[in-house]
């Protein structure tokens, strides 16, 4: 079932940090650090797995703030947000703005040309595969200290106030511990507004995570 808490913090990022590696040396986290009105808020954003070699996947977009409405309007502080379509919430299978690519539909298998064609109009945006350190190095530069930033995931109150499950939240596989949290319209991201005003966008999920999903947020696979 869905998140019972889903939303957006608005505020100013403060600074960041990574977790302290584990006895295998894995980095887990970059960990940040965002002043709102009611408080710093720490945000723990997920670079690794736990379970897979290669980390997370990701990608780095460059959005306008149009694209992301209402949400950028929002006062600083923390937002709920309707798991649906039109809210602000974000779905990476699903928003026009995040998918693979940008409103285009193509066959399958296109011939050649059709791919060429398409390619040039509608660029595709791949996820990007590496260690958990290069996961972080991807993000951390956008990560600049006093730049605004809204920050997608689950609220948590434990130690602070704080957000969680900044990552896709669909996906994950039948007999996995995260597949009651399957849910569309739930996922978390990490955006910080350029002096353009536009945002750089940080995209992360799992690696065992698969789509597409159905309207529940499960992958749509045989369960075997």
């Amino acid at each position: 079932m869905p998140f019972d808490a889903y939303g957006v913090l608005s505020g100013t990022l403060h600074r960041h940090f990574r977790d302290r590696p584990d006895d295998q040396g894995a980095w887990f986290h970059v960990n940040l650090e965002v002043d709102a009105p009611d408080g710093r808020y720490r945000c723990a954003v997920d670079v690794d797995s736990k379970q897979s070699a290669t980390g997370v996947r990701w990608k780095r977009l460059v959005l306008a703030p149009s694209v992301l409405d209402p949400v950028p309007s929002l006062a600083p502080g923390y937002h709920e947000l309707s798991m649906s379509s039109g809210s602000g919430a974000l779905d990476y299978l699903r928003h026009p703005a995040l998918a693979d690519r940008r409103g285009c539909l193509v066959p399958p298998r296109p011939p050649a040309w059709l791919r060429s064609l398409v390619d040039r109009w509608s660029p595709p945006r791949p996820w990007v595969t590496g260690s958990n350190l290069d996961a972080a190095r991807a993000l951390e530069p956008m990560l600049v200290p006093g730049r605004p930033i809204l920050v997608f995931g689950e609220p948590f109150t434990h130690h602070g106030p704080g957000m969680h499950n900044i990552h896709q939240n669909q996906g994950d596989p039948y007999g996995s511990r995260w597949w009651d949290e399957n849910g569309i319209w739930q996922d978390g991201a990490t955006l910080t507004r350029r002096p353009d005003g536009w945002y750089d966008v940080f995209l992360n999920k799992f690696s065992s995570q698969l789509d597409p999903t159905d309207e529940h947020g499960h992958p749509v696979t045989p369960h075997g």
